[in-house]
């Protein structure tokens, strides 16, 4: 019987080049600590934790690639058991990525994780992956919207109220088969995240649910919040629930 890694490489690759203005920190926004540690190795740690990734690439800017392999070697030792590299990021989040699947030449499916999903449980992680080796080919996880949204134009005015049943908030890991991310990225199409890259190329994109804890920790409340829930779940006899975030 052949091992899963003979014929499936899960690649991470995970963005930490934003500067994170919104955050009000003094540092990029991967390297702001949350409970004591970096959201950048919490992503980490969750990724290694979900047991379905073989290989992690983290793209920060190019000053700060050395930094970030110093804190990685010092926070997972020699026995890390998942093959953690990190490479320069560029300008804008697509180059980052870019430059991520250019340094994962072997991958058969990517993720494409935020640093500042720090949070994220082990096992949202691996049910996206698990969807895609029950064979979808693009994969995001979703929350339903619980706030009425309306559309507005240039000036301020309401155009229109979607109906919110059909709307999800998309979070992160996407996953992806590697070469439909691949061609959709040499085709230099523009989009906001990795998902509507692919949907502009013509792909089906699967939702599956998410989960509160993967919030990304994007304005001075997010982190209060993701520093107030890692305190609670390191105090004496307490455990951190996704349920209770519901």
């Amino acid at each position: 019987m052949k091992n899963r890694h003979d014929v499936s490489r899960v690649v991470a690759l995970v963005p930490a080049a934003g500067q994170g203005v919104r955050l009000g920190e003094s540092m990029p926004k991967a390297f702001v600590p949350v409970g004591g540690s970096p959201m950048l190795t919490l992503a980490i740690d969750g990724l290694i934790a979900s047991g379905v990734v073989d290989h992690i690439v983290i793209m920060t800017p190019a000053e700060l690639v050395g930094e970030a392999q110093g804190l990685l070697a010092g926070h997972l030792g020699s026995a890390c058991p998942v093959p953690v590299g990190v490479v320069p990021g560029g300008t804008e989040r697509t180059d980052s990525v870019r430059a991520g699947i250019a340094a994962a030449p072997q991958a058969s499916h990517f993720l494409v994780h935020d640093a500042a999903r720090a949070l994220t449980p082990p096992t949202l992680i691996a049910r996206v992956v698990a969807e895609l080796r029950a064979g979808h080919s693009a994969v995001v996880p979703g929350l339903p919207v619980t706030d009425t949204i309306k559309s507005v134009d240039a000036q301020g005015d309401v155009t229109g109220t979607p109906d919110r049943a059909g709307l999800r908030a998309i979070q992160t890991p996407q996953g992806f088969e590697a070469d439909l991310l691949r061609r959709a990225y040499a085709a230099g199409l523009q989009a906001t995240d990795d998902a509507a890259l692919v949907e502009a190329f013509g792909a089906r994109v699967r939702v599956i649910p998410g989960e509160p804890m993967a919030f990304k920790i994007t304005t001075p409340l997010d982190l209060h919040l993701a520093r107030t829930l890692l305190a609670e779940r390191d105090e004496p006899g307490q455990a951190l629930s996704t349920g209770a975030m519901r």
